[in-house]
């Protein structure tokens, strides 16, 4: 069996996509098994080589006593037995499912695939996509049969960027097979990583839902917040302290208001509802919350304008600061960032927007988005947002705020992080 096999050294685990997702997953194995990690960015795996997170998240000491081999050679890949596949799954403009990622790594694994292998897939993807859009590529490049020459399973990523709480080993994973002697095989694979356990659902397709819907309902309260903070707005309440008022009832749902950006609750949703659009059936709840959250951007520009306007006159000769522009705190991750949306508003109106972020690089948000990281930090801003509660700005007073802005400048807090801490300045938040 696979299992022992991998246990005893005798084969080797591979994981194709060595991001955010594939990389701890690779490592956490590599403590137990002999590992390969593949990645078809060559500057990357020659980073993880020399025990380089690009991503930020890992430190060196993680890479250390692990069994692992970085490559982006096929050849390398050939030696594995399981595959992990741990590609990203974006959305296009049109918020239309990109599978590009996943069908290139299906090629992949179709080209090294040998009798007797295990192929897993961990991209967050539609109810069906890897039987239906993964499996044929898989099966027409190696020309072997799903059953009877190898095995297929999907067990969805939980991994959040950021979270040091909430790692790989503490959290249930969600695992399923092709048939039951594989649902075993790959269970007790995680298993050896997973302190937490795994549920075994009954198919690929529950499992591919289960991950999908997480993300969904999560999208869905954050877009009632949203909804909710324009709402209080216009009768003149603070959101934050109706939702205090609200929190002491114990059944009540802690959600807040925000920018929803990142590469699953924002995305994740749209490979639902196009799945449900392709079966006949046009989603209202789903698009309808992704409609008010994708458009928060733009309301939130809109107020600062507004504001501009009001007091300073001239939008072009106004000057903003935004302090933050990753798509949550403490991590460098600017994939599908809604600070994007803000910032983009504000240059339609002409306005002089300045950018800073401690976990971000310029040379990425300029090639993400055709904007850079200022310099320094100027004095006489007309509005600062702060839409990233990063922790190096827990801290800020404000007195900062004050020597930093105009006497009439506002201090947009989306996270509502410094509610009751700016009396000098006109405040605003979510």
């Amino acid at each position: 069996m696979i299992y022992d096999q991998l246990v005893n050294k005798e084969k080797k685990l591979a994981l194709i996509g060595l991001g955010y997702v594939g990389l701890p997953i690779a490592l956490a194995f590599a403590r137990k098994i002999s590992v390969i990690g593949f990645d078809i960015n060559r500057q990357r795996v020659e980073m993880m080589k020399n025990g380089i997170d690009p991503s930020n998240e890992l430190e060196a000491a993680d890479f250390a006593g692990c069994d692992i081999e970085f490559t982006d050679s096929l050849e390398v890949l050939k030696e594995a037995s399981f595959y992990i596949v741990a590609v990203p799954t974006p959305v296009d403009e049109h918020k239309v499912p990109d599978l590009t990622p996943v069908q290139r790594a299906s090629e992949t694994v179709g080209k090294v695939l040998k009798k007797g292998d295990y192929v897993v897939f961990e991209s967050t993807v539609y109810p069906g996509c890897t039987e239906e859009d993964c499996l044929p590529i898989m099966e027409r490049i190696s020309g072997l049969k799903m059953g009877v020459d190898f095995k297929l399973g999907y067990s969805p990523e939980r991994i959040n960027p950021g979270d040091k709480q909430h790692t790989l080993s503490k959290i249930v994973k969600v695992v399923s097979g092709c048939d039951a002697e594989s649902l075993v095989q790959i269970a007790q694979t995680y298993e050896l990583v997973v302190d937490a356990g795994v549920h075994r659902a009954s198919s690929i397709k529950v499992a591919e839902a289960a991950k999908i819907i997480e993300n969904t309902q999560r999208d869905l309260n954050i877009a009632l917040m949203n909804e909710l903070s324009i709402i209080f707005d216009k009768i003149g309440i603070n959101t934050y302290e109706v939702l205090e008022a609200a929190g002491t009832k114990w059944n009540f749902l802690k959600f807040q208001p925000g920018l929803v950006g990142g590469h699953c609750i924002g995305v994740d949703p749209y490979y639902l509802t196009h799945k449900a659009k392709k079966l006949g059936y046009h989603s209202e709840v789903i698009l309808s919350g992704r409609n008010i959250n994708d458009g928060m951007g733009r309301y939130v520009a809109n107020k600062v304008v507004q504001h501009i306007i009001q007091h300073a006159g001239d939008p072009r000769k106004a000057r903003v600061l935004v302090k933050g522009v990753t798509f949550k705190e403490d991590v460098s991750d600017i994939r599908n960032s809604k600070v994007s949306d803000v910032i983009k508003v504000l240059q339609e109106f002409f306005v002089q927007v300045d950018v800073v972020d401690p976990h971000a690089e310029s040379d990425e948000l300029m090639h993400e988005y055709g904007f850079g990281l200022a310099d320094q930090i100027g004095n006489e801003y007309d509005a600062v947002i702060v839409p990233v509660p990063h922790q190096a700005y827990r801290a800020l007073d404000d007195a900062y705020f004050a020597s930093i802005t105009r006497p009439d400048a506002l201090i947009v807090d989306l996270k509502g992080i410094y509610r009751n801490q700016i009396l000098s300045r006109k405040y605003w938040s979510l």
